[in-house]
């Protein structure tokens, strides 16, 4: 049986595919435990600099669950707690990921495949890209923990047009909506997407990552402590900071190394 996630790297760069074409990436059970698994383990790696999540083929990023397994995995609600756990935990480990994260999207991106983009960083997909979470014809609701990261994207109103109408909409839409930052000609989805990881990796890393992490505290309502305000000024004693600083005056591209 082929994997259904899919890791692979050029340099600083990693690309996570999702791989069941002939089922348009629908996730199941072990796809959603599988990518958690590989997000966490390349999140551990400090000489990675940006990770690209796509689906395999051109027809989807992730169609969605992959409800011929229902019958199991959601055949009451005691089990379905047990899948939408595992289901929460990949997309905040996709959240939490320390390395930057681009959806390269073609296709549908519906339902739990919208979800793990909607944990993206960045979105870019094609024009002729759908969205949309029609969930409410198969009379699931979407839990918290999946709730919670379509509501940071595109707040309460925009959330609930989704899944109250359960429309598919068009990537002019998903844009104006705020699900995808960049809309591009579909041959230009794939080279956008890399061009756009190639700039990210070609920044400081422990910038990159603290703006990450800085963000995702900003969701969390409590008060900042000292040390966290402090944190903020930790930059400023890196080497990155120092060689940055150097090129810039001196007219040439910084080598930074991440520490």
């Amino acid at each position: 049986m082929a994997e259904t996630v899919l890791a692979t790297r050029d340099g600083a760069i990693a690309t996570v595919t999702l791989n069941a074409p002939e089922k348009l990436n629908a996730l199941d059970l072990a796809t959603w435990t599988r990518l958690g698994e590989v997000i966490v383990a390349l999140a551990a790696d400090d000489s990675l600099r940006c990770i690209v999540l796509r689906g395999a083929g051109e027809k989807a990023f992730a169609a969605g669950a992959d409800i011929g397994e229902f019958a199991t995995v959601r055949k009451n609600a005691r089990v379905s707690k047990l899948y939408g756990e595992r289901v929460a935990a990949t997309m905040q480990a996709v959240m939490d990921c320390r390395h930057p994260t681009v959806a390269l999207i073609r296709g549908a991106c519906v339902g739990g495949g919208l979800e793990v983009a909607a944990c993206c960083d960045i979105r870019i997909c094609g024009e002729s890209s759908r969205f949309g979470v029609p969930i409410k014809r198969l009379g699931l609701v979407m839990a918290y923990g999946e709730l919670a990261k379509l509501a940071a994207l595109v707040g309460r109103a925009v959330a609930l047009e989704i899944l109250l109408e359960g429309r598919v909409f068009n990537a002019a839409e998903a844009l104006a909506k705020g699900l995808v930052n960049r809309v591009v000609a579909d041959a230009e989805v794939e080279k956008e997407a890399y061009a756009c990881a190639r700039r990210i990796a070609e920044g400081a890393p422990l910038v990159a990552r603290w703006h990450k992490k800085f963000l995702n505290r900003l969701l969390d309502p409590r008060p900042l402590t000292e040390a966290e305000k402090d944190e903020g000024f930790t930059c400023y004693d890196t080497e990155d900071f120092k060689k940055g600083v150097e090129a810039f005056l001196a007219k040439r591209d910084p080598a930074f190394k991440g520490r």
